[in-house]
């Protein structure tokens, strides 16, 4: 297993419109295409104004997939349309995780 750990940081005081916008138009499309999310958060203490979210796949080539089904949707521009227009976010980052050796709590499912 891999998780895609996607990291957003938000203009002061527009996280609330990113997390607005995010529910309406890409988290239907995500627990559709990508089905697999951990967590997702966003900070209350440490570096403010930042949204994370986790999502696990069983390799890169089923994130690839995934990934490559949700980004040919119509609706999927639209949202990354959408989030451009708005402009609340400073930086968008993502890191692939794996897990460790002695980690078995996935292998039981």
């Amino acid at each position: 297993m891999i998780v895609d750990i996607r990291i957003y940081t938000c203009l002061p005081n527009r996280m609330n419109e990113f997390v607005k916008l995010y529910e309406e138009k890409a988290w239907p499309l995500q627990t559709k295409y990508l089905e697999n999310c951990l967590g997702w958060y966003t900070t209350v203490e440490g570096e403010l104004n930042t949204v994370v979210h986790l999502w696990a796949y069983k390799d890169q080539g089923d994130r690839e997939q995934r990934r490559t089904a949700m980004a040919a949707d119509p609706a999927w521009g639209e949202f990354l349309a959408a989030v451009g227009k708005a402009g609340c976010l400073v930086k968008m980052e993502n890191r692939i995780g794996k897990e460790a050796p002695h980690f078995t709590a996935w292998k039981a499912k």
